[in-house]
């Protein structure tokens, strides 16, 4: 009998982990996370040079979080926001995804309009 109970029990958790990604996320990107995440990057975006790696790091991390169209709408506006308060060069903000081998599907620019990013 405990033996067919373990069996149960390993089988629900087979399928927990199966079906895990395909779960809808009920956690939206907060602009805590955006600027937590792209914080590694203020220096490069600032002066240039090269990327450290723990903002390749940043980006990756947010862009995996930001896998459905309001949580990029989100990071959008919040990339947006904090550009406002932050001088930094437009052509490096534009070219840090492809720096980091991260395709964003938006500019990283204050031009963006987050409304059309899907």
């Amino acid at each position: 009998m405990a033996g067919a109970a373990a069996k149960m029990v390993s089988m629900v958790l087979v399928c927990a982990l199966v079906a895990a990604p395909y779960m809808a996320s009920v956690d939206a990107i907060t602009c805590g996370q955006v600027t937590s995440s792209l914080a590694p990057c203020l220096g490069y975006l600032t002066k240039g040079g090269t990327v450290p790696p723990a903002c390749c790091n940043g980006v990756k991390s947010l862009n995996g979080a930001a896998q459905t169209t309001p949580d990029r709408q989100a990071a959008c506006e919040c990339l947006k926001s904090a550009a406002g308060s932050v001088s930094f060069d437009p052509k490096n903000a534009a070219g840090l995804p492809a720096a980091c081998g991260v395709n964003i599907p938006y500019k990283f620019s204050t031009s963006t309009n987050c409304k059309s990013v899907k």
